[in-house]
């Protein structure tokens, strides 16, 4: 999907109104997740909502706490995409939310996400959300922005507004929250590794990769 210009978004949103009216890893530990194998977009483990992508054999997992109008997470959205992408079944992706107070549409446009997820398009909202933080951010109004959003991955936009609004879409972010706030979270991103909290000046695309290359090797020489 190309970078979408301003101009193009303002026509959508018009059309949308009138159709629908070893690496140093700290010490802080994740809990380990049940995650179902092979799943691609949002998928219960245990009894709870997850969002993953890859094997659940693979043997390494990144864990992202993010907030969607975090300047830092939408620059490592793209980056965290090409690695899934390199290490293909060794890598497992689960995204949580962790909508910071100080971002103003940041819990809006958590709850844009799980919405998009109840018609199978977590991912696909994901990346749109990271990839145009710069427009939304700013729009007076974020829900016209995000009901266009939605137009254009294909959603019932109908749907997509009531879903918005909806408790279970409330609860799925809350319950992130409270999974952050109880392992002690300030900041995002925060990013953990088979368990392992990733520190935050190796936060970048290379340091990334030095750590799932190191957890591989770890794993392997198992």
């Amino acid at each position: 999907m190309k970078r979408y210009l301003p101009f193009f978004i303002v026509g959508t949103v018009a059309l949308v109104t009138l159709a629908s009216g070893a690496l140093l890893y700290r010490a802080k530990r994740l809990p380990a997740l049940a995650i179902p194998e092979n799943s691609t977009t949002s998928a219960m483990g245990g009894t709870e909502m997850v969002h993953v992508r890859g094997r659940a054999d693979a043997p390494v997992t990144l864990v992202e706490f993010g907030d969607f109008q975090c300047p830092p997470c939408a620059n490592l959205s793209e980056p965290i995409n090409q690695l899934e992408r390199d290490y293909r079944s060794r890598l497992r992706i689960i995204f949580r939310h962790f909508p910071l107070p100080n971002h103003q549409h940041a819990r809006e446009a958590a709850l844009a996400s799980e919405a998009a997820s109840r018609q199978d398009r977590f991912w696909e909202m994901h990346d749109l959300l990271y990839r145009e933080q710069a427009v939304w951010s700013k729009a007076p109004d974020v829900r016209v922005l995000f009901s266009a959003y939605a137009g254009m991955l294909g959603l019932n936009i109908d749907r997509f507004k009531k879903d918005m609004e909806s408790e279970q879409a409330k609860a799925r972010v809350k319950s992130d929250e409270q999974q952050a706030l109880a392992l002690g979270l300030a900041t995002t991103p925060t990013i953990f590794i088979n368990d392992h909290q990733v520190p935050h000046a190796h936060l970048n695309p290379s340091g990334l990769r030095i750590a799932i290359s190191a957890a591989t090797n770890k794993k392997a020489s198992k």
